[in-house]
């Protein structure tokens, strides 16, 4: 699920952009950019940052909530879906399970919850999560679907994830949420988290397979009035590499691959 990068933006590393171009993480070797969460246009999909970030709110608030509340439902749907539920399923119990089975008194942020499964889970361990997404369509679910008993462990939010409101955490998970970022926002993400996250950071990235990075360049064909928001996929272990030596992170690990049919998606830890 979406979310909207902050505005106060983090400077990447000097020299990453390079770097990042031959990681395979999305951006060209020369981006223009001055910083990791500004751009002069030259996103790999033909957008400048701004576009990206609004086309994403507009697919996911206004044209994606009732494909999105079916997907996440047992409602019946075709089976290319039926294979992307399952898949998910499978990645939210990856990312779980690099968290401790008992959460009780530890503050946690779901950073693009959508419509909360994660953040439910979450709060059933016992945690007290801050669950935020750009999409207020999708947080209504949310709130709809979470059982009364848990009400008070969850607090959903429409909003930035770097807002300083926020505050601090034990551990923070994204799933799915970081799909349509370049390297170099990936970076500036995760530097502003680590700052203020005692434990893990969870993340999930499209890997670059064939298949991905075929659909990522037809999609560019399209206008961008007829696009739904671009995936942009990554080499995880090049990424993860070029993070740490560009400072962006201490410690990042690639934990597992989930592929589900139409769904794939590559689980990745940072140690902060």
């Amino acid at each position: 699920m979406p979310l909207r990068p902050a505005r106060k933006i983090r400077p990447a590393p000097v020299g990453l952009a390079s770097d990042m171009g031959r990681a395979g993480g999305g951006s060209a070797p020369d981006t223009g950019r001055s910083n990791a969460g500004q751009t002069s246009g030259n996103r790999p999909d033909g957008s400048d940052w701004h576009e990206t970030r609004d086309r994403v709110e507009h697919y996911f608030d206004r044209t994606a909530t009732d494909v999105w509340t079916r997907l996440t439902s047992d409602a019946d749907v075709s089976w290319v879906r039926r294979t992307v539920r399952a898949g998910r399923d499978e990645m939210r119990a990856l990312i779980l399970s690099r968290l401790p089975d008992d959460l009780s008194g530890m503050r946690i942020l779901d950073a693009g919850c959508g419509v909360g499964q994660l953040s439910q889970a979450l709060a059933e361990r016992g945690a007290e999560v801050v669950a935020v997404d750009i999409s207020e369509s999708l947080l209504d679910v949310a709130r709809t679907r979470l059982p009364d008993h848990l009400a008070a462990r969850v607090e959903f939010r429409t909003g930035d994830l770097r807002d300083d409101a926020f505050g601090r955490f034990d551990h923070v998970v994204a799933m799915d949420s970081l799909l349509y970022y370049d390297a170099l926002d990936i970076c500036s993400l995760l530097a502003d988290l680590s700052d203020r996250t005692e434990g893990k950071i969870v993340f999930t990235v499209a890997p670059r397979t064939p298949l991905l990075t075929a659909m990522w360049g037809i999609g560019r064909l399209f206008p961008k009035s007829d696009r739904s928001p671009v995936m942009i996929p990554h080499a995880p272990r090049r990424l993860a590499r070029h993070l740490e030596r560009g400072g962006c992170v201490r410690k990042l690990s690639v934990v597992d691959r989930i592929s589900s049919g139409f769904y794939i998606s590559t689980c990745l830890e940072v140690a902060t």
